[in-house]
């Protein structure tokens, strides 16, 4: 298993491409004004001792030095020990709609946002329960399967918004129905699905789909995001609000949370709803919702032992400086007495 120590410092790679990219700039720039000075034949003369190739030899230790501190700084690490570890927790699936309505800002700063927020702080309250994310509009997709690796979630968490589906509505049943197939068949008390949306469903089959859900042990928890007032659609480009979504009458389009669907989800399953303006309370509804479920035992392989692996890289680059120091820039005494085809070996 491979894993970064420092992954922060994967942006100074960027570093030796562009100290290369300058010295090609400053040969270029060099061998101009050597030409309006002299001839080549001139210059050779005026400096016979002077090897070209030496200099870009000094200029390839120097880019792999400064390749090789930077992998160092960075410092890969080898899983060397695979171990299977029993954890008892619970299997949970968070479900967040990412149509359009949820760019809404009648909650701050947006219901999207919102989401990603309760999630977060969420996550950090796991323990041994392993998670998974479902993200839906107008179609269901998987964003992460079930896991116990907290800081892939909150990797992927990240990389949610409301442009990452094209295929637009509400579909909260579609969602219902791929979070079914997170789960494995039995008759276990330790699933549970939170959907965090602001309950406008465009699509027909939710209730039928939190029947299914029922029928096989899943429990499902609604968090309601939004306000019953509602707020304008912005229409956002390059981050900022270009206008409002207008619907064919040219009227801003009103979008309002709708707790009575969500409620109805949370009861069809003896599951519970809050409204999630308030983020701690939220929290609260969450970990309370998660003590009352089964906890069930399962195992997970995973590497438990890494090596750190930067000594060698750092070595290597320690390797190259010294090249590159001691590497003269004049030509090698012995060597321009040596002659290839008529030439003298620079």
């Amino acid at each position: 298993m491979f894993d970064l120590g420092n992954p922060q410092y994967q942006v100074l790679f960027l570093l030796p491409l562009v100290v290369w990219i300058c010295y090609l700039f400053y040969k270029a720039w060099r061998k101009r004004k050597q030409i309006a000075f002299a001839d080549s034949s001139l210059l050779a003369h005026l400096n016979p001792k002077q090897s070209n190739r030496k200099s870009v030899i000094k200029m390839i230790f120097q880019f792999l030095g400064m390749l090789a501190l930077v992998i160092g700084l960075i410092n890969p690490r080898i899983g060397t020990r695979l171990e299977t570890i029993t954890r008892k927790g619970v299997d949970v699936v968070f479900a967040i709609d990412v149509s359009k309505s949820m760019l809404a800002e009648d909650v701050a700063p947006n219901r999207i946002l919102k989401a990603k927020q309760i999630l977060s702080k969420a996550i950090d309250e796991l323990v041994n329960d392993r998670i998974g994310i479902i993200v839906y509009a107008g179609k269901a997709y998987a964003q992460l399967p079930l896991t116990t690796d907290y800081s892939a979630a909150k990797m992927f968490l990240k990389t949610i918004d409301t442009d990452m589906i094209p295929t637009q509505g509400t579909d909260v049943g579609n969602a219902v129905e791929l979070a079914l197939s997170y789960f494995e068949s039995g008759d276990e008390k330790n699933r549970v699905l939170f959907i965090l949306s602001d309950g406008e469903s465009h699509e027909e089959g939710a209730i039928e789909a939190s029947t299914l859900a029922s029928d096989n042990g899943i429990v499902i928890n609604t968090i309601g995001l939004g306000t019953i007032q509602g707020g304008p659609i912005p229409i956002i480009r390059n981050g900022v609000i270009k206008g409002y979504k207008k619907d064919k009458s040219n009227n801003v389009v009103v979008t309002k949370m709708d707790p009575e669907m969500l409620q109805q989800l949370a009861l069809s399953t003896n599951g519970g709803f809050i409204d999630g303006t308030y983020t701690k309370e939220t929290i609260d509804f969450i970990k309370s919702a998660l003590a009352k479920m089964e906890q069930v035992e399962s195992e997970t392989e995973l590497f438990s032992d890494y090596e750190d692996q930067f000594q060698w890289f750092l070595g290597f680059a320690l390797l190259f400086f010294l090249l590159e120091s001691i590497t003269p820039n004049r030509k090698t005494l012995w060597i321009r007495k040596i002659k290839l085809f008529g030439n003298e070996t620079k």
